[in-house]
């Protein structure tokens, strides 16, 4: 068993990812949406989200309160320019655990099914190694 500091620190980091996950996944879907039908409604996020109007509601207010949307009554939620920039760290993140996850053999939807919960507790470190990982399966021709 771990230390009590070092123990605490990863149950610490796991909570941390946990809260930080759900603002991810709102602002990559709001992008999402914002890309392929110009609008992202709460309406429309809560849908695709699986959750209730009142819960999509609630979770766009957090995300005024951190700066990484706006809103304007009848117009949906807009991200800004930090909620694009996060969008996209999170679309990076989530490519890059999708391409490992294949190829290490997982069928396609399975990849794109699990990298939607590793992508928020995976650290820089790890990515850094699945970068190299993906490079030297490039070079050896495994692709």
């Amino acid at each position: 068993m771990p230390g009590e500091s070092t123990q605490a620190g990863r149950f610490g980091k796991a909570r941390s990812a946990r809260s930080a996950a759900l603002l991810e996944d709102y602002a990559e879907l709001i992008a999402d949406l914002l890309a392929t039908t110009g609008e992202a409604r709460p309406t429309d996020i809560a849908r695709r989200l699986g959750v209730s109007h009142a819960t999509a509601i609630k979770t766009i207010a957090r995300l005024k309160r951190e700066g990484l949307v706006t809103s304007r009554p009848y117009r949906g939620v807009f991200l800004t320019q930090t909620g694009e920039e996060l969008a996209g760290r999170v679309r990076t993140r989530h490519r890059l655990v999708v391409e490992v996850l294949r190829a290490l053999g997982v069928p396609g939807e399975t990849a794109e099914a699990d990298a939607e919960g590793i992508e928020h507790h995976v650290s820089e470190r790890t990515l850094l190694a699945f970068r190299k990982f993906l490079h030297a399966e490039k070079e050896d021709g495994s692709e």
